[in-house]
C-alpha cells in the first residue's frame, strides 16, 4: 500500500474520526462506529477510496 494521504488530511481525518467517536459515546448510539473508518485510514495513510479517485495528497518522496 502506497502513501496516499498527506499530514494536513491525515490530522483532519482522525480529528473527526475522534469526533464522531465521541458523539457516539454521548448520546449512547452505535452510529458512532462510522468515526472508527477515518481514523483508521489517517493512522495507516492510505484511503482506498482516494485511490480509486486518483487522489494522492502524500508529499513526494513518502
Amino acid at each position: 500500500m502506497r502513501c496516499n494521504v498527506g499530514n494536513t488530511e491525515r490530522i483532519v481525518r482522525i480529528s473527526i474520526g475522534s469526533a464522531i467517536v465521541l458523539a457516539g459515546l454521548y448520546y449512547k448510539n452505535w452510529w458512532g462506529l462510522i468515526g472508527v473508518a477515518p481514523i483508521v485510514t489517517g493512522a495507516v495513510r492510505y484511503c482506498p477510496l482516494n485511490e480509486a479517485l486518483g487522489i494522492s495528497n502524500c508529499e513526494v518522496g513518502t
